[in-house]
């Protein structure tokens, strides 16, 4: 691409853009704004990239934070100056905490022009506190400083992949011109200029290799050794279930298996997945029989409150597996962190050999997951727990699948089966917030195979300016949204025994009618009244496009049956 040389500014930006491409950027995201002008037209411009205007910054970080999470590689995200950038940063923490790369470019006024009320100015130096892996401001746009300006964006990139994913922050002050006014002094120089020596060296950094690890000794001498797959979105998830696959079958260990890992989407390979524990360790009897004598976790713990209570109340020895530096033991015991990822782990070479903590786990998921199914098979009932249990049965394999937080999160732990079809989910469990779902989500179907959305109708509602970009996405997104007129995830809790003030102040009901909603943005909606309406509706699924189907529910009597199957289950 020629750089611009119409002035410093364009030209300034026209690096930027260059040298990311160089680096391997595909898509950029790019807010309405004045003083960020010389950034968007240099993307926008750039032959090779992908550059999306977004008008709301908040659902434009998310949707950037989805594009990152499904692709693995860094999205540039700009702004303009002023609280533009405050409004990227629920998405900067989440992928922060997640380990998503984003590159989040701001724009901002020169020295001369902050803190004299010069307009749309804060403070946006360190705007996103210790959250950034990499932050800093650039200098004014120098013709003699292009050599430190591909160099400062080489090392941003690279610092929004090693030593981890995650976020870089670089604020870029302009003086105007800001539109791509011509300098006749500038101009010239381009005729000179060597372009393909001055980018000859840029090229995407690769990954150090990883070393192989020995196991620990006392995993190979444990007699009821339990592994826990928790929380994960692995860039290959079939090498890493392959992986914890292999340790368990050399272990003879069970497998509790998080709904939101890729493990139970690629059942085959691990005859020794669990996923009925959370309803297995509410009976008390077989809580204590099922104690093991040393815990290996992968990752960060599932999302089960029940899991974390027995870990508590019995603090086995626990090993944590985590390439990550950070501490992944909420419940604060005594903890042998290994950093390394399971995919690393060297096998020793030694026959397994019988395991009957193994086969008492087996025994026992097998009978409760029968009897779930018995139960949830013929029930007409909207129970949204159902929806869970359906999905996993139902969707076109290798369905990239958003599970909201709250409610929807822990029907997946609880109901998702087992099951052969390489679905990927994805999630927002960094911070588990609600914010920008439906934009997270879109970014996640942006470019890729037609993916669904399962979301409460508040987490909806908080991010209906995410439905703005439905014309700009490249694939096709279902969103489901469970229909319960309020926050579902707090009828769980013992707040709810307390209305008032439960309703107006936790359940918050909106009483919108999203159908209407979904005419508003042009998007088709389908309420649903009966579970049959819903496998047509979801295999195959449409190419293009965004629909929403509704699921109706009772949010007050879900959560008392929950409580009723979980009771009928363990009774049986």
């Amino acid at each position: 691409m020629p750089l611009d040389f119409r002035n410093i500014n364009t030209l300034w930006a026209s690096v930027i853009a260059e040298t990311c491409y160089r680096l391997g950027l595909t898509t950029a995201i790019a807010c309405p704004g004045s003083r960020s002008a010389p950034l968007t037209v240099a993307f926008a411009q750039h032959p090779h990239l992908e550059t999306i205007s977004i008008l709301d910054e908040r659902s434009a970080a998310f949707f950037a934070l989805g594009v990152a999470k499904q692709t693995g590689q860094s999205v540039v995200l700009i702004c303009t100056s002023g609280t533009a950038g405050a409004n990227f940063y629920p998405a900067v923490i989440e992928a922060a905490l997640s380990h998503v790369p984003l590159i989040i470019l701001t724009a901002d006024r020169p020295p001369e022009l902050r803190h004299c009320h010069a307009g749309q100015t804060i403070n946006q130096i360190r705007l996103y506190g210790d959250y950034p892996n990499w932050q800093t401001e650039l200098a004014l746009p120098q013709w003699d400083l292009l050599d430190y300006l591909r160099q400062t964006m080489v090392h941003a990139w690279r610092r929004s992949h090693f030593p981890q994913c995650g976020v870089v922050h670089l604020n870029l002050p302009f003086r105007e011109p800001l539109a791509p006014l011509s300098d006749p002094d500038l101009l010239p120089l381009g005729e000179q200029w060597d372009e393909a020596a001055f980018f000859e060296d840029i090229r995407p950094p690769a990954a150090p290799p990883l070393s192989p690890v020995a196991y620990p000794s006392s995993w190979v001498k444990a007699t009821k050794g339990l592994i826990i797959g928790g929380l994960a979105q692995p860039r290959e998830p079939k090498v890493y279930c392959q992986a914890i696959a292999h340790l368990a079958q050399t272990l003879q260990f069970p497998v509790l298996a998080e709904g939101l890992s890729p493990l139970r989407n690629y059942a085959p390979l691990n005859p020794h997945l669990i996923t009925t524990y959370d309803t297995l360790l509410r009976h008390p009897h077989w809580a204590d029989q099922l104690v093991p004598d040393l815990v290996i976790q992968i990752g960060e713990l599932p999302t089960s409150k029940v899991l974390r209570t027995w870990l508590t109340q019995h603090q086995p020895p626990r090993w944590i597996l985590d390439p990550h530096p950070e501490n992944f033991d909420p419940l604060h015991h005594p903890t042998h962190p290994l950093p390394c990822t399971v995919e690393q782990l060297q096998h020793p070479d030694f026959p397994p050999s019988p395991s009957p903590y193994l086969h008492q786990w087996q025994t026992l998921n097998q009978q409760v997951n029968t009897q779930l199914n018995a139960t949830l098979d013929p029930l007409e009932t909207l129970f949204e727990g159902k929806l869970a249990w359906l999905l996993s049965q139902t969707l076109p394999p290798h369905t990239p699948i958003f599970i909201s937080n709250s409610t929807p999160v822990r029907d997946v732990e609880y109901f998702w089966q087992p099951n052969p079809q390489e679905y990927q989910p994805f999630f927002n469990r960094g911070a588990n917030g609600i914010d920008g779902i439906v934009s997270t989500a879109l970014g996640i179907a942006h470019g890729n195979r037609p993916t669904v959305l399962v979301t409460g109708d508040l987490a909806l509602l908080h991010d209906t300016n995410g439905l703005l970009q439905q014309g700009k996405l490249r694939g096709h997104l279902t969103i489901i949204a469970i229909a319960n007129n309020g926050g579902g995830i707090f009828e769980l809790l013992p707040i709810a025994q307390y209305d008032p003030p439960f309703t107006d102040y936790f359940a918050t009901p909106q009483n919108i009618n999203l159908q209407q909603l979904a005419s508003t943005y042009g998007i088709p909606c389908h309420p649903l009244t009966h579970w049959q309406q819903l496998p047509p509706l979801l295999n195959p699924l449409p190419p293009s496009g965004v629909r929403l189907l509704l699921l109706p529910t009772q949010r007050q009597s879900d959560a008392h049956y929950r409580k009723i199957l979980f009771s009928q289950v363990l009774s049986s």
